[in-house]
């Protein structure tokens, strides 16, 4: 079976189809507070972001924690990627870009700290996804993957309404338990896994949905969204999110 959920054209048509990608990344933008956490507590100094064009959480350590920052992805365009550095007040080429298939490339330097979002869900096989964001840590270096959580609510949204982009997702890869063991048959330390954000639903171009989908999800989100506010709690039932930090021996 092709490890790949995904292909160079999906990603293409993907971005193409995207509005609103070039923005001042925020302090409160997902996972930069954790990313500045773990930047802070290791005292790193280069970070490597895998699959994360058009490059957010680069974009915003380059800014913010002066790390050295790369990006490798696939598909790189880098019109975009520089409107987001410009934005972000930083010099076009701020940015080191390695656009590579990451299943045929030999890292050729090592990194303190190695982050993915939203990619090691797009292949079949977790653990080999895993290790090549591994390959590329230093020693002592941080791993920091973060993954939706389809196994909730979220995710029967997407399998009863978007059918098509859920299939885009290996669904078994968003277990704690896999994950961890993933992540200590790799020889890795300090594995820590759990779920994040207290609830959230979204589709992909939600937009082009019936006028009666969107109100139903309307109608589920507000009363749940007051809930958790309430009562802010982790759920595999609700929760968006999975995180994933570990360290290489």
């Amino acid at each position: 079976m092709n490890n790949e959920l995904t292909s160079r054209q999906f990603w293409l048509d993907y971005w193409e189809s995207k509005e609103g990608l070039v923005f001042e990344v925020p302090n409160n933008y997902p996972f930069v507070g954790l990313l500045e956490k773990l930047v802070k507590q290791n005292n790193s100094k280069t970070l490597l972001e895998i699959g994360g064009f058009p490059g957010y959480f680069s974009v915003w350590a380059k800014r913010h924690l002066q790390l050295n920052a790369t990006l490798l992805d696939f598909v790189v365009h880098t019109k975009i990627l520089n409107e987001l550095e410009t934005a972000n007040n930083l010099k076009t080429g701020s940015i080191e870009v390695i656009e590579v298939d990451l299943f045929n490339y030999t890292p050729q330097k090592r990194y303190d700290l190695v982050v993915s979002n939203g990619l090691i869900e797009h292949f079949v096989d977790t653990k080999n996804i895993i290790q090549k964001h591994v390959e590329q840590l230093n020693s002592g270096g941080i791993l920091l993957i973060t993954l939706p959580n389809f196994k909730s609510l979220n995710g029967w949204f997407q399998k009863t309404f978007d059918l098509e982009n859920y299939e885009k997702h290996n669904i078994n890869c968003m277990d704690l338990d896999l994950l961890n063991n993933a992540c200590q048959e790799l020889g890795l330390t300090e594995i820590q896994t759990r779920y994040d954000g207290k609830f959230m639903l979204w589709f992909e171009r939600e937009n082009d949905k019936p006028l009666w989908v969107r109100l139903l999800k309307k109608v589920i989100w507000l009363p749940l969204k007051v809930f958790f506010k309430i009562i802010p709690i982790d759920t595999k039932a609700f929760s968006p999110y999975i995180i994933v930090t570990a360290k290489k021996p």
